[in-house]
């Protein structure tokens, strides 16, 4: 584990020399490209892939998926990309996604049921299938337990209290921030917003701004910003606190506010006039779908694996201790970050003039 957290470091500071983490490619096998957030190059994920071809794909970065969406627009061509489920049907409605093939992906048929029942995100009502789900987890409360007291962790809005001024972190990612300030007002399904609900999120996140010393963009960064003393509290992804537990830091993370949590599907599409090898996309997308990875993915990460039958394959006891046991109680308090078609542009904006201190 301290291994691959020192590696994602090196490449978080050449993506920083750099200029930005989508300009960084980790060069390999020249026949597939993957566009991908930083971390998820580690071969643990894809170790069927090494063994069948002798390399991992070549790997190139994204910060976040509008950042995404917009070269691929430009032009930029790959073969597979890591959206989530609030971008699948964007990136679907633009012309960049081309159908899968199913026959080709073993263990389509053990996908998690209720993942793929969601609307128009693995399918089309015509059956057509655009997306693979491949990791889902959330986003939450975490903190330095032995500076941030349970009693304050017991509401979201604690990232808006004045006593953690610049002692705050949230992502640099529209969709998670706005995901914390509808729970903020109460609000699960945040589809439902009104005008006067959004104004009063994007109120609370200007308040938050205050609190907050960085705007996280992967893992590391705020993996390192916890673990060094630099934060105290953030709105985070499980993997910080994993990854920072592992590295031997006080860091917890709570599904526990009154507000509840949010929740995330990510996974697989095969981009339009894909330029490497077909055979060797499917072969990259068999490859993460094997229960070894869905053990490592869960262990070592946090996150849940969409492939139910490799999911069933892991001690129940690691299952139980990182959340997954109960389906339904995992999604229980929980703000699903469903496609918002309405909301998004609207949200982008605010959220850039929130981050520019208006």
């Amino acid at each position: 584990m301290k291994t691959r957290i020192r590696l994602a470091i090196k490449l978080a500071a050449t993506a920083a020399l750099l200029g930005s983490a989508a300009s960084v490619a980790k060069a390999a096998d020249s026949e597939l490209i993957i566009f991908e957030w930083s971390g998820y190059e580690d071969p643990a994920f894809h170790p069927g892939y090494v063994a069948k071809h002798g390399d991992s794909p070549t790997f190139t970065f994204f910060g976040d998926e509008d950042e995404a969406f917009e070269k691929l627009r430009a032009g930029f061509k790959t073969d597979l990309a890591h959206p989530c489920s609030q971008s699948v049907v964007k990136w679907r409605e633009a012309g960049l996604l081309q159908p899968l093939d199913t026959s080709k992906i073993e263990g389509w048929k053990d996908l998690n049921p209720g993942i793929m029942a969601m609307k128009d995100l693995a399918t089309t009502e015509d059956g057509t299938a655009w997306f693979m789900p491949w990791d889902w987890g959330n986003t939450l409360l975490t903190y330095n337990s032995e500076k941030v007291s349970e009693d304050d962790i017991k509401s979201v809005k604690v990232l808006a209290d004045p006593k953690f001024k610049d002692r705050v972190s949230i992502g640099d990612n529209v969709d998670d921030a706005y995901a914390l300030a509808a729970l903020s007002l109460g609000v699960r399904d945040w589809t439902t917003l009104t005008d006067e609900q959004f104004q009063q999120a994007s109120d609370f996140l200007r308040e938050v701004h205050k609190n907050v010393r960085l705007y996280w963009t992967d893992t590391t960064e705020i993996v390192q910003a916890l673990t060094g003393g630099e934060v105290d509290i953030a709105w985070a992804w499980n993997d910080a606190a994993v990854q920072a537990a592992a590295a031997g830091a006080p860091i917890k993370s709570t599904r526990d506010t009154v507000e509840g949590q949010s929740a995330w599907v990510c996974g697989f599409v095969r981009l339009k006039d894909a330029p490497g090898s077909e055979q060797k996309a499917y072969d990259f997308l068999n490859a993460v779908n094997a229960p070894e990875v869905a053990a490592y993915l869960l262990g070592d990460w946090g996150y849940g694996h969409a492939n139910s039958k490799s999911m069933a394959t892991i001690d129940p006891a690691v299952v139980e201790a990182q959340g997954y046991a109960d389906v339904d109680k995992f999604m229980a308090k929980t703000l699903f970050q469903s496609p918002l078609p309405r909301l998004k542009q609207k949200m982008i904006e605010e959220f850039e003039k929130i981050k520019a201190g208006y």
